[in-house]
């Protein structure tokens, strides 16, 4: 069964600003939680994401056993959009399309997951148990992280 995580948010800073962190491999692990264990193996520093781009991962996202992710970028329109397609890891299904909006406060951030978990019966329980939370758990933690990047300081 196919799932689906929609999230927006508003990011204070030009689109310039905004697609050169989205689009730089080695900025997921700042907006990832340390206790997922998360590190982007492709040697991709200071790189830029282009169409076709693959980037290999580990992950730990239960009882810190650590599993290969493999992401594959399907489509680049610079400063609009990117897709990221998993081509091995933990979901059967894994598709991550990124949008971004320019508007007058900056730029609106769209994040869209389509995803579906392995093993069928056990899958959805497990997407029931516990997946849907921990990806919630997340993108919250992605926004938090985000609001302090993007977000003024009010005097």
């Amino acid at each position: 069964m196919k799932h689906q995580l929609y999230r927006e948010q508003q990011l204070y800073c030009d689109i310039e600003t905004a697609w050169d962190f989205f689009s730089t491999p080695m900025n997921l692990s700042k907006i990832t939680p340390k206790d997922m264990g998360f590190t982007v193996l492709s040697d991709y520093y200071c790189k830029q994401i282009v169409e076709g781009m693959v980037i290999d991962y580990t992950v730990s996202p239960l009882l810190k056993v650590p599993l290969k992710w493999r992401t594959r970028i399907t489509h680049v329109a610079p400063n609009k959009s990117f897709t990221d397609f998993q081509e091995k890891g933990p979901y059967k299904y894994w598709s991550h399309f990124h949008e971004f909006i320019p508007n007058k406060d900056g730029v609106l951030m769209k994040d869209t997951v389509d995803y579906e978990l392995p093993f069928g019966f056990l899958g959805k329980m497990a997407h029931l148990l516990f997946v849907k939370k921990k990806l919630k758990d997340i993108f919250d933690f992605r926004y938090d992280v985000l609001e302090k990047l993007f977000t003024p300081i009010k005097n």
